[in-house]
């Protein structure tokens, strides 16, 4: 019996299909199902105009079984099988398709789920099998054949004794070692739990003989004793996928509970979605897709280790659990699936290529989850509250992101909680509401909403009947200085220099007193010994005595998140502390100035400040001399 020789390119091939092309040792039998679905397909293919095939489609399967005596994996088919010559062109030749081939001869059309293209899947079974055994009938042959090989050495063919058309695959496999456990492959829910994964939705039955175990029957007298029953075994054939996906069945025939509860099946929720979308589109790329947007995120969403991205299938077959360049980072939350016969697969069939048509079913798989999330926005309002606590804060790190190329696309999705009724409004709402003579969004940060409706800066905006909108994440401030305006209103921080509510009249009145009083605002400024920009007059403070403020790009809530980060840059705003004119606070400082007592003014611009800061919910430097200045002063 002469061995053959693999050519030297499908030698070096065979090399790397072994050690490098494949990651997962596992899909060795996602490949091989899906080659025994291609044999079947191409048989029915043939039985739609030949009568003498003898066979409908029901009568198609694979069959799985597995031998822990012998160490060996048997994957049996019956569909076209392969002649001598085809058994030498597809197994002696790597990445020559057989399946490529017989489709294009045959001129199929794009509906047709022939799998194989690359003629390389055979060949992932040498990473679990130290010898590879492939039988084989032609339809239409009196000749069965036998192919074996043990890698890379070669192969033989030579003459076997098989009755029926079709092709059996015997693996024999790998020893352990210490890092490889390939024995954990003959373990039927091993198996079961590899054909769910990858080959669910192969649309011929994969079956298996599955070993159970029953309590026998007990006597009268063994019951009564209390003994524990006896076990035996015994053999049920199971068919292991379900065949036909949910994503390719009518709209009309499922119902709400199907798509509900193949989702928490399929992705392991315990909870149900709150809004699922299913794709059709018929244009180019053709594609199927399930869209789901969970009620609450997973424990791990906003850390490092959330991996995002959509289940990809190619003609019912999983290429990728999570492929992520199908969703954009701002809608990471999104899980589901996309299937497609469109796409170009690498060689492994395990990745896949960058190539346009991925592209263009990402932009629309966008479009639908912004349509989706519109609606429900629309119509289901306590829902869209639900998902925004939820995921939210998701979208506004969308809006900061990428400089804010992204803004447009999210900002009608925004929501914040308002100053009024302490709920949550979205943007159109909030400009929708305002009253003719409010000329800009104004907005307040901090921890909390109780902590921000205390800022005596929300003082002025409130008085006037305006609405502020609480922006309690860290992200929030950078985001809406991103948008900078919405609907060409711009957006204002309560602790601006001008809040645009003062009229002239005020703001020259306001402008004499900080003339009146600019020796003692500077004496003020100077004790606070570089710590502020300046100290002036407020505008804005009605009952409280004092404020903090902040001049230029750096406001005093994003100086305190980007401290916060790891990277230890020290981030100062240009802080201005604003004194109420009004307060009877101010008249002590005037006398104390007005007598020339610059010591005692100082100590009251430390404690001022100190209190100006635990307002903002800021650390003070000393809280000793804090206290002990308050204990003086009193």
């Amino acid at each position: 019996m002469e061995t053959k020789q693999f050519k030297a390119e499908s030698k070096r091939l065979l090399d790397m299909m072994i050690h490098s092309i494949y990651t997962h040792k596992e899909i060795f039998l996602r490949e091989l199902i899906s080659n025994a679905s291609d044999a079947i397909d191409k048989l029915y293919f043939k039985s739609l105009t030949d009568d003498q095939v003898g066979l409908s489609k029901d009568d198609f399967a694979i069959w799985i079984a597995a031998d822990k005596d012998s160490r060996t994996i048997k994957i049996t088919d019956n569909g076209i099988g392969m002649t001598e010559e085809e058994l030498e062109n597809n197994l002696g030749t790597i990445a020559n398709s057989g399946s490529f081939k017989f489709k294009n001869e045959n001129k199929l059309e794009e509906d047709n789920q022939i799998i194989g293209q690359f003629g390389v899947g055979f060949y992932s079974a040498f990473m679990i099998a130290k010898k590879v055994t492939v039988i084989t009938k032609a339809y239409g042959s009196d000749k069965a054949y036998k192919w074996e090989s043990e890698g890379v050495d070669g192969y033989t063919i030579t003459e076997a004794d098989k009755q029926s058309v079709g092709t059996e695959i015997i693996l024999e496999l790998l020893d352990d070692t210490d890092d490889e456990n390939y024995s954990e492959f003959l373990d039927q829910y091993r198996i079961k739990g590899l054909v769910k994964k990858y080959s669910d939705y192969i649309r011929f039955p994969v079956k298996m003989e599955v070993t159970h175990s029953k309590p026998k029957e007990q006597s009268e007298e063994d019951k009564a004793a209390g003994k524990a029953p006896e076990y035996e075994d015994f053999i049920e054939i199971e068919t292991l996928n379900s065949m036909v996906p949910l994503w390719k069945k009518s709209k009309s025939e499922l119902t709400e509970d199907d798509y509900k509860h193949f989702y928490v099946e399929k992705f392991i929720d315990y909870n149900e979605p709150l809004k699922y979308a299913h794709v059709k589109n018929e244009g180019m790329p053709e594609y199927n897709a399930l869209l789901y947007i969970p009620s609450k995120a997973p424990f791990d969403f906003y850390t490092r280790e959330y991996e995002k991205g959509l289940q990809l299938y190619s003609n019912g077959v999983l290429i990728m659990d999570k492929c992520p360049d199908l969703l954009p980072d701002y809608f990471s939350f999104v899980k589901g699936l996309v299937d497609s016969e469109d796409l170009s697969l690498n060689i492994s069939r395990e990745m896949l290529q960058h190539d346009r048509q991925l592209k263009v079913i990402a932009k629309s798989i966008e479009k639908t989850i912004s349509s989706e999330l519109k609606k429900l926005l629309k119509n289901e309002r306590e829902k869209y509250e639900q998902f925004w606590k939820a995921f939210g804060l998701q979208l506004k790190y969308g809006i900061y992101s990428d400089y804010g190329m992204h803004k447009d696309k999210l900002v009608d999705l925004l929501m914040f909680t308002s100053s009024k009724e302490h709920k949550l409004v979205t943007l159109d709402e909030y400009v929708s509401a305002m009253p003719e003579s409010q000329k800009y969004i104004y907005y307040a940060t901090g921890e909390s909403v109780e902590r921000i409706e205390q800022l005596p800066q929300t003082e002025l905006v409130k008085d006037n009947g305006f609405e502020i909108l609480y922006l309690t994440d860290n992200v929030d401030e950078f985001a809406i200085r991103t948008l900078m305006n919405y609907k060409e209103k711009e957006f204002k921080s309560v602790s601006a220099d001008d809040l645009g509510l003062d009229t002239p009249e005020k703001k020259e009145e306001l402008k004499a007193k900080e003339e009146e009083s600019s020796d003692m605002l500077k004496t003020l400024a100077d004790a606070l010994d570089g710590k502020v920009a300046k100290v002036t007059l407020s505008q804005r403070l009605k009952s409280h005595p004092v404020c903090l403020t902040s001049e230029g790009e750096i406001s005093l809530e994003m100086e305190k998140v980007l401290n916060s980060m790891p990277n230890d840059q020290k981030i100062h705003a240009q802080r201005v502390l604003e004194l109420n004119p009004d307060h009877e606070i101010f008249g002590k400082l005037k006398s104390l100035s007005d007598a020339g007592d610059s010591d005692k003014l100082g100590k009251y611009a430390k404690l001022l400040y100190d209190q100006a800061l635990l307002i903002e919910g800021m650390s003070i430097e000393d809280p000793v001399e804090f206290s002990n200045l308050i204990c003086e002063l009193m």
